[in-house]
């Protein structure tokens, strides 16, 4: 299917931020533009908008003066929704409430030509429901754009239930024409990126609210170890803690209350608050001027140890051993003690299972004997010894700028120092959290995997557009399936089990394909997932 013509007419109605940029990337893909506003004189406001930020892209050198003139003389507002009848392509940007959206498209139905697309660019309402009320249902598409439009390249194509496949692929080849990154994704709640998405604020605000650690450090974890562009504390304060909790309840609604999205209460505390973030001046931190800047929990210097001793496979945190050697650390191997199995737990979860490659996990052995391991999702202080300390996931163990420990109750200060110092040593600083289950990357990250993983197997969307959604409309620094692919799904599985073991109300239940690739070995990222089929 081609795209829309060039030379056919796109309208926007509503002309806020995020429509005045919907306009702006049609625009400068040539076509003629019209907007829409029920409110008097607000499109003629969003045309002066829009026409100051071409002059903009024109000193920058990203457009031409001839090509701002031209796309200045396609733009225009219009005063009636009768204006637009002769659209090929009507975007809807107005404000999230479905009577509001149905009242318009009922309305556009009746005016615009039968080959006219209708997309709304709703984030969180059902695409099928809004078109509900429409005689020709299948010609209407979700065509949800980022925020901002013109900047942000994703765009997500959401079919509804009677959406014709003609309309979707020209939906899809529109954006794609207008430079876009388009991904296909069928109408279900939050689409791709606003249900993958929510478990990295559901556990951070999850840890907070058990006393782990505040939003500083937290926030720094996310972003120095798990490779993050923002945490998701000052990141919510950007959005608006009134927005993304309102997103995040939608969703949490539109499944029946599934504990796997379960809104956060501190963050509902501050909605009801009026602590919105920024905009507001204060949420999660203080955003008034001259406001003190909220630093993050860093050890002091401690001493390295001499050497270390490393037992068993460390799983995905075994770069650490040339790295130790490369600061100057004596690594040597130790044996395994007969009959232990301590160590992260396999896909039964159970404490002393054995790891991803059945056998036990691997651990670095400090000079008083305290052992230093991967969280595995248990509490370390359920080791049997009691002398352990677990670290966090790390994206990257060599390019990380932080890592945060966690030692067992019983874990004397000799154990621990030395384990601060062992980190700094290799570059990193270190925030020492109490003994949380998961800690925070690791736990974060199997969610992220575990409810993309769900989504193949609901077929929302392929595997290959889920990671891709992820990566452009979130920044995220790996799509969560190729994560998943590059951890193991066996090693998710058992983290995730690990955490259903101490919270067992479903949250941390792992997706029946996670278990699934788990037990065969199969990649998530295995195209035969979104289909149902069995590995081969």
């Amino acid at each position: 299917m081609s795209a829309l013509d060039r030379a056919a007419t796109v309208a926007v109605v509503g002309t806020g931020t995020m429509g005045q940029g919907i306009a702006q990337v049609a625009l400068v893909s040539g076509h003629p533009v019209r907007l829409y506003d029920v409110a008097p004189g607000r499109a003629a406001v969003a045309v002066d908008a829009i026409a100051a930020r071409l002059d903009r892209l024109v000193e920058k050198g990203r457009l031409s003066a001839a090509e701002r003139d031209a796309a200045r003389g396609r733009l225009s507002a219009v005063g009636e929704l009768a204006a637009l009848a002769d659209a090929g392509l009507v975007i809807e940007a107005v404000v999230e409430d479905m009577g509001a959206k149905q009242q318009l498209f009922s309305a556009l139905e009746a005016l615009v030509a039968e080959e006219c697309l209708l997309a709304t660019n709703t984030s969180s309402l059902s695409v099928t429901r809004i078109a509900g009320t429409l005689r020709r249902p299948g010609r209407f598409v979700g065509l949800h754009f980022f925020n901002p439009a013109p900047v942000l390249p994703l765009v997500e194509v959401v079919s509804g239930h009677a959406t014709d496949e003609a309309a979707a692929e020209r939906a899809y080849a529109t954006a794609a024409a207008w430079g876009k990154t388009p991904v296909r994704c069928s109408d279900t709640p939050g689409f791709i990126v606003n249900r993958v998405a929510r478990p990295f604020y559901a556990e951070a605000f999850a840890v907070y609210e058990e006393g782990g650690a505040s939003p500083a450090t937290l926030d720094a974890v996310l972003r120095e170890s798990g490779g993050f562009r923002m945490g998701p504390f000052e990141l919510t304060d950007l959005i608006g803690q009134d927005v993304n909790a309102a997103v995040s309840h939608s969703v949490w609604e539109a499944f029946l209350y599934d504990p796997k999205f379960t809104p956060s209460l501190a963050q509902r505390r501050l909605v009801d608050a009026g602590l919105h973030g920024r905009k507001s001046g204060r949420g999660w931190y203080d955003h008034a001027e001259g406001a003190p800047r909220a630093e993050p929990h860093t050890a002091a210097p401690e001493q390295a140890p001499a050497e270390v001793a490393v037992q068993g496979d460390l799983g995905p945190a075994a770069e650490l051993v040339p790295l130790m050697r490369e600061a100057g650390i004596a690594v040597t191997v130790a044996e395994r003690p007969p009959g232990d199995a301590s160590g992260s737990p396999g896909v039964s979860g159970a404490p002393g299972a054995s790891g991803p490659s059945g056998e036990p996990a691997g651990a670095l052995l400090l000079p008083d004997g305290t052992r230093l391991s991967l969280t595995d999702g248990r509490p370390a202080t359920l080791d049997g010894a009691g002398r352990r300390i677990v670290f966090d996931l790390c994206l990257d163990y060599r390019s990380a700028t932080r890592v945060a420990l966690a030692p067992a109750d019983a874990v004397a200060p000799r154990g621990l120092a030395d384990a601060i110092g062992l980190f700094q040593a290799l570059g990193k600083r270190v925030s020492v959290l109490p003994d949380l289950p998961g800690l925070i990357v690791a736990r974060t990250v199997a969610r992220i995997v575990d409810i993309a993983a769900d989504a193949t197997l609901r077929s929302v969307a392929s595997g290959a557009d889920i990671d891709t959604a992820m990566r452009l409309g979130v920044n995220y620094p790996l799509g969560p399936l190729a994560w998943g692919d590059r951890l193991g799904a066996r090693w998710v599985t058992g983290l995730l089990d690990a955490l259903h073991a101490t919270w067992p109300g479903g949250r941390y239940a792992p997706s029946p394909l996670l278990r699934r690739c788990a037990a065969t070995g199969r990649p998530l990222s295995h195209p035969g997932n979104e289909r149902g089929e069995g590995a081969g």
